[in-house]
């Protein structure tokens, strides 16, 4: 492996841990409604673990209420049944052929929970990204033992990972400031 694919190899892979992190953050619960919080609620369709946007339109109606409209009538108990189950703490009703899930408003103490949830959420970003450091380090001194490099190339190359490295975990600090301002604004 050559210098050039290091390097292009640990930005791809730090860039996958940031987006990782974006998804991560979406699902984390402010005050608001956004259809984003039921993303990863499952629902059994016909015997089969189904993402619930696989059967239903999920829809806001307000800026507290989401609105999920199944596909088939039959799905409306299953549906209401899965999100009441999930562990986000909702309690939809069922109107006609439409559940309104309500977002009741956060609680101070709950507010506090999820900013922990979101910084713990940002550190695992930040393992995952000093891990993809070390691996293109132990592929440079890989490299230079094998005479694959010179040592100034490994050491510029390192600095070049380290700048790297910087740059996302200051992209991780943005990212858990902006959620962390949402999920405290009431």
């Amino acid at each position: 492996m050559a210098i050039a694919d290091i390097k292009k190899n640990t930005e791809q892979r730090m860039q996958k841990s940031i987006e990782t992190l974006k998804a991560d953050l979406a699902k984390v619960r402010t005050g608001r409604a956004h259809t984003g919080i039921l993303d990863h609620v499952m629902v059994d369709y016909y015997g089969a673990a189904t993402n619930i946007t696989q059967v239903a339109n999920v829809t806001l109606i307000d800026a507290r209420t989401i609105g999920v409209q199944p596909w088939e009538k039959k799905m409306l108990t299953v549906i209401e049944k899965a999100i009441r189950e999930s562990d986000l703490g909702l309690n939809p009703s069922s109107q006609g052929d439409m559940i309104r899930v309500p977002t009741p408003p956060l609680t101070e103490e709950r507010r506090k929970e999820m900013v922990k949830l979101v910084n713990s959420e940002g550190e695992d970003s930040k393992i995952a990204i000093r891990n993809v450091r070390r691996d293109a380090n132990e592929s440079l001194k890989k490299m230079l033992k094998d005479k694959a490099c010179s040592e100034d190339e490994e050491r510029r190359t390192q600095d070049e990972v380290q700048k790297l490295t910087d740059k996302y975990v200051a992209d991780v600090d943005k990212l858990l400031a902006e959620k962390e301002k949402e999920v405290l604004t009431v």
